[in-house]
């Protein structure tokens, strides 16, 4: 299991100006993901997971201050490496831990087929299996973004910038690339995220500063939800 340390997370809306802008900027100080094609850009889909009673959408939308969700993660529609990613955030502070999953795995997962999780020798997966067996999660929708990031290694800094949020509403097709999604914001704004260490350099302070943009406690599995 791959595991990092507690880092801090910002959020903030802006609009297309800010977003031209602060891109333009960023380009000037930063180095480009190594993971991102020719545009600079990687498409996300994740399936989240949640239980009967919503759990971990009441728990982002009442704020409690000890939450966690999981997800299914891939890219660029690539099948070939796939991530069972747990989030957490404790104190404002944001953790993720990870493991490698097989197409075939996630579509046992998907189908309830979960005897062979129990021997995993991942423990993120025996954890999943826990909590589908006593929590009662359940993979809960599909949720779809194009991302930017932007790399900045003083501080451990990651600049992302999320745009067409999408939900499959009530699909967990999670590998059907054809599915259809639909549009979770119809001012097309954009999330501008920054994740960081134990600081955040002037720099990147005074950067991403978008006319005074207020900070945001934006979820896109919750924006995806109001569908579904």
């Amino acid at each position: 299991m791959k595991e990092k340390k507690f880092r801090h997370e910002l959020k903030h809306y802006i609009n297309t100006s800010d977003y031209l802008g602060l891109k333009q900027r960023l380009k000037v100080i930063t180095t480009p993901d190594p993971h991102t094609g020719f545009e600079g850009k990687y498409k996300i889909r994740s399936l989240y997971f949640d239980n009967i009673n919503d759990k971990a959408l009441k728990e982002k939308i009442y704020g409690i201050n000890n939450r966690e969700k999981f997800r299914i993660r891939y890219y660029n529609d690539d099948f070939s490496y796939i991530k069972l990613e747990k989030k957490s955030k404790i104190n404002g502070l944001c953790n993720k831990v990870s493991e490698r999953l097989t197409k075939e795995e996630c579509e046992k997962i998907i189908n309830g087929d979960l005897a062979w999780m129990r021997e995993c020798m991942h423990p993120l997966v025996v954890e999943l299996y826990a909590k589908m067996k006593y929590q009662q999660l359940r993979p809960k929708t599909v949720v779809d973004y194009i991302r930017e990031p932007f790399i900045y290694k003083m501080g451990n800094v990651r600049i992302t910038l999320d745009s067409n949020i999408r939900t499959g509403i009530y699909s967990r097709d999670l590998f059907n690339v054809s599915l259809p999604t639909i549009s979770v914001d119809r001012n097309k704004v954009i999330i501008l995220e920054v994740k960081y260490d134990e600081y955040i350099p002037d720099i990147i302070r005074d950067i991403v500063q978008v006319n005074n943009r207020k900070c945001t406690a934006f979820s896109k599995y919750a924006a995806c939800r109001i569908y579904g």
